[in-house]
């Protein structure tokens, strides 16, 4: 899903200012180098990926996503 710069300006600030106050989890199926398919800014894009990762524990299961595997299945069946 990608968003425009005014909803990506709006998601880095919400993440600045909720990191001042409180820890934030998120889930990514993709590798930060993929993420600017959703934020296409590469500068806005690598300002939230150093927002997010500034003090953060990562954690990397090494594993595809069961939910992403069916979703492509079911795209290369009907595709």
């Amino acid at each position: 899903m990608k968003l425009d710069e005014r909803g990506a300006n709006l998601l880095f600030q919400v993440l600045t200012e909720r990191e001042e106050r409180a820890s934030v989890a998120i889930a990514s199926n993709e590798s930060f180098a993929g993420w600017t398919k959703t934020f296409t800014e590469p500068r806005l894009c690598a300002a939230i990926v150093d927002r997010l990762t500034f003090n953060a524990a990562i954690i990397d299961t090494g594993t595809r996503s069961y939910r992403l595997a069916q979703a492509e299945a079911q795209h290369s069946i009907s595709g």
